[in-house]
């Protein structure tokens, strides 16, 4: 493999789902309700996409689903899309849509960096930096989350997604056989910083504290509640 000059032209790509209760951030309830979990989940997402629209790169896209009409905060979060690509998310299982939304985000023939919706508390410095990063052809990022699975894939092209539909997702080994696909793929493997991901009340409470922003405000909303009760 050779190296190419890449620099801060790269492809952002958030992977996310409209915040609908009963399908959106499912393993917060309890203790909260449905409804209460999709707030959460439409605050991460409207934190994250803000980050991202303050990080430095050439590309922004979104790769969604679910119909935003029945979501929580849909109309704000619908607007706050429209500037971005949106691409509907792809195929039978969350690594097929995964390894999918890489070849679309790819058409613009720049490095894809890959995050989800779960991490509210990163901000557009991490992202910049990661973006910046992605300066050669035989050099992937990942980045490690505190539940073993990662926040972040940044690949110089994307065939290498191909190897997420033969990776567990979701599980305490997903960070390690990911590293262990890229590297069986020829890849050096940059981490980048460790981050809690947002699956469980009590991640998302250690989030909140950090994060600042739409969700810390839900969530703190959503905890005054719960003490009172």
């Amino acid at each position: 493999m050779t190296c190419q000059a890449v620099g801060s032209d790269t492809t952002l790509l958030v992977i996310a789902k409209a915040p609908i209760a009963g399908f959106a951030k499912t393993r917060l309830t309890p203790p909260l309700t449905p409804r209460e979990a999709a707030r959460v989940a439409a605050a991460a997402l409207w934190d994250t996409l803000h980050s991202v629209l303050r990080t430095e790169v050439t590309h922004r896209i979104v790769a969604f689903t679910g119909d935003l009409r029945v979501a929580e905060c849909g109309s704000e979060l619908a607007r706050l899309l429209e500037r971005f690509e949106v691409i509907a998310q792809r195929g039978a299982d969350f690594g097929a849509r995964l390894a999918n939304a890489h070849a679309d985000a790819a058409r613009f023939g720049a490095p894809v960096l890959q995050i989800g919706m779960d991490t509210p508390q990163i901000g557009p410095d991490v992202l910049t930096h990661a973006a910046h990063s992605m300066d050669s052809d035989d050099v992937a990022l990942l980045g490690p989350a505190d539940d073993g699975g990662w926040w972040a894939l940044g690949l110089p092209s994307p065939q290498p997604a191909r190897l997420l539909c033969d990776v567990p997702m979701s599980t305490d080994r997903t960070g390690e056989l990911t590293r262990k696909a890229l590297h069986r793929c020829g890849f050096r493997v940059q981490t980048l910083p460790r981050f809690n991901d947002v699956d469980t009340f009590g991640d998302a409470v250690q989030v909140a504290t950090i994060s600042g922003g739409r969700f810390a405000a839900v969530l703190g909303e959503i905890s005054a509640r719960l003490a009172i009760q």
